[in-house]
């Protein structure tokens, strides 16, 4: 009796050459899919300006890292707001000298990190002493660079670099103090973490409705990426997590969610706009490479810092 139509043990070539195809199939089938989706994300970035994986895995871990501190150790948030106010500072520093303007950068640092903890510590009035004293601190060491170190830019140049200098303080480390000044009111990181939440659902709004909807430029000029679209998203979403938040984590009702969204998408979108036409000005494309996929971190900032001051005013208001 012939046995050429039983199968080939499992040991056999044949057998071994039959998994052999089969892995070999698999792993093609898996290149071919990693090329699809390396050229659906690059069609992404393409139209967004925002390399998609890298600005989720980023974005992860930064709110991971927000959310921890503002539930469970209100001191880890302050930390972590000297540091961003640090970096970001040196990358306004870094991107303003491409205009030709110098902005001392060991004091400018030096207040901007102070500023910090007073206003968390020294309520409003400490903010305030250390924001005065650091304006004048770094005014007085641009000053001494312009009398004792050359090249030296002469009496306008100087009054540029000063004011220039002033600006940085007042956007970058002012605006981030604020933050912690709420921080540190009594039931203050809900707020913080409110008007954060809302600054992340007006960005995913803006991106997925610009993405999906985009065609009719907002500011293109400023910004080319942006869309009405867009911001129709943003303010949807807004005004929904804006509710939601209001109701469950400030106990505020309902309508003044529709007022905390209202606000916090137009000082998000602004301060984006803002930072956009601040670096047009300059010449540069991001403030800096250090977040892949977000640029640098007053990239990240741009929308958060004007909805502190924002969200501080709301809570005088609504809830001091």
């Amino acid at each position: 009796m012939s046995h050429d139509s039983e199968p080939e043990p499992p040991g056999t070539p044949q057998a071994r050459r039959g998994r052999s195809l089969s892995r070999a199939d698999i792993q093609a089938q898996v290149r071919a899919r990693k090329e699809q989706f390396d050229e659906a994300n690059e069609k992404i970035t393409e139209r967004t300006g925002r390399n998609l994986i890298s600005a989720i895995a980023i974005g992860i871990v930064l709110a991971a890292v927000m959310v921890f501190s503002l539930v469970v150790i209100k001191e880890i948030f302050m930390a972590l707001a000297a540091v961003l106010v640090a970096f970001a500072t040196l990358e306004l520093a870094a991107a303003l000298k491409h205009a030709g303007i110098h902005v001392p950068r060991i004091p400018t640092v030096i207040a901007g990190v102070a500023l910090v903890p007073a206003a968390y510590y020294w309520g409003a009035e400490g903010q305030w002493l250390v924001f005065v004293g650091g304006v004048v601190l770094v005014a007085a060491w641009r000053v001494f660079e312009v009398a004792f170190i050359p090249p030296r830019p002469g009496l306008a140049g100087t009054v540029r670099d000063v004011a220039a200098s002033t600006f940085v303080q007042v956007y970058v480390s002012f605006l981030a103090s604020v933050s912690v000044l709420l921080l540190s009111k009594e039931g203050g990181q809900w707020w913080v973490l409110a008007f954060i939440v809302v600054v992340v659902l007006v960005d995913v709004g803006a991106y997925a409705s610009g993405l999906n909807f985009g065609k009719h430029p907002m500011a293109p000029t400023i910004s080319p990426k942006k869309t009405w679209e867009g911001l129709a998203g943003a303010v949807v979403v807004a005004l929904i997590g804006g509710v939601l938040l209001a109701i469950f984590l400030l106990q505020q009702p309902w309508w003044f969610g529709l007022i905390f969204g209202a606000v916090i998408v137009t000082t998000a979108t602004v301060g984006d706009l803002c930072e956009s036409l601040l670096k047009r000005d300059i010449g540069i494309k991001d403030m800096s490479s250090w977040l892949p996929g977000h640029g640098g971190f007053l990239d990240r900032l741009d929308s958060i810092l004007p909805s502190a001051a924002a969200a501080y005013v709301l809570w005088v208001i609504f809830a001091s």
